[in-house]
């Protein structure tokens, strides 16, 4: 026990002990998950489950500080899982080299009893509360593009991601375009970090139901409780490409050119179009590289047709999605 000994005199042995049975789910290798996977495994955590699709490149590194230059080209929960080997041997970390999708996140988050947005991909963070919701399972996000980000608890009893975000705004930031600097990504991470193991010690007050926010240039934070927040009725679901039925009227948002997986069958279409489509099919499904767009066109659809409307965020190959 000398190796938690300064936080076992907060949290207690039943608080000690509670964190190594947890088992967590880091959905991001990146910048975010960079303090989460320090501070967690250095608390003592049980089991993580580490989730990213991308692979270490020289752009990550000023903010990604789990990296070396000996990682360019690797898989990020490779090399983040190896480190954190060598922090904390008591914690096992199984790094999986896949993104968060529709159809894998029912099952990771079953296994889990708390789950960590690290992705800073809105449509990962939808997909994830919406599993937390349906599973009763505490979901812990945060997203940070240019100085300033939050970090909220959701689900596991609180309202969900859609409580609080039930819409989109016009344009959705990324750390590519919009720059991201590397102590703010840290803060919010370590923000995460502290709601983690408060949820998982059951310290109180808990963090769930709870939003934080950060603005670096002013050095200020700010935030507020949502616990009575209604969950919002209806939304757009994602689903996965391989989800797409034989029925469904398929669109793609993204121009000609545009980065990405081919959609087969699908007819492109740009968005002031959906305030007249009718599509002759029981689901629309919209699909385009973030699925902003798409959630975009859903609304403008939904104003004047009744009928299911789906969307898929198809990604790319140039665009980090970790911040």
């Amino acid at each position: 026990m000398n190796r938690y000994a300064r936080q076992a005199a907060l949290l207690g042995a039943q608080g000690q002990a509670r964190l190594a049975s947890a088992h967590v789910l880091v959905a991001g290798a990146g910048g975010l998950a960079a303090p989460v996977l320090q501070y967690l495994v250095g608390a003592g955590v049980g089991r993580i489950t580490l989730m990213d699709g991308d692979r270490v490149a020289p752009s990550n590194l000023h903010r990604q500080t789990l990296f070396r230059m000996a990682d360019l080209g690797r898989p990020k929960p490779e090399a983040a899982a190896a480190q954190m080997a060598a922090l904390n041997p008591e914690c096992s970390i199984a790094p999986v080299a896949a993104p968060l999708t529709p159809r894998n996140a029912a099952r990771q988050v079953a296994a889990a009893d708390l789950v960590l947005d690290c992705a800073d991909s809105f449509a990962a963070s939808y997909i994830l509360s919406d599993t937390c919701l349906a599973a009763g399972t505490p979901f812990i996000s945060a997203s940070v593009v240019g100085t300033s980000g939050y970090c909220g608890g959701f689900c596991g009893g609180a309202p969900s991601l859609r409580a609080v975000f039930p819409d989109l705004p016009d344009r959705a930031g990324n750390c590519a375009e919009d720059g991201v600097l590397g102590p703010t990504v840290g803060i919010l991470g370590a923000l995460q970090a502290q709601m983690a193991l408060a949820v998982l010690a059951g310290l109180a007050p808990s963090p769930l139901g709870q939003l934080v926010s950060f603005e670096a240039l002013g050095h200020r934070f700010g935030g507020f409780r949502f616990d009575g927040a209604p969950e919002p009725a209806g939304g757009f679901g994602f689903i996965a490409p391989e989800d797409i039925t034989p029925d469904d009227w398929l669109a793609d948002l993204r121009g000609e050119g545009e980065p990405g997986p081919a959609l087969p069958r699908a007819a492109r279409h740009a968005l002031p179009e959906f305030d007249t489509l009718r599509p002759a099919a029981p689901r629309a499904v919209l699909a385009c590289r973030s699925a902003l767009r798409a959630w975009q066109a859903g609304a403008r659809l939904a104003a004047h047709w009744p009928g299911k409307i789906a969307l898929i965020a198809l990604g790319d190959d140039q665009e980090e999605t970790t911040p």
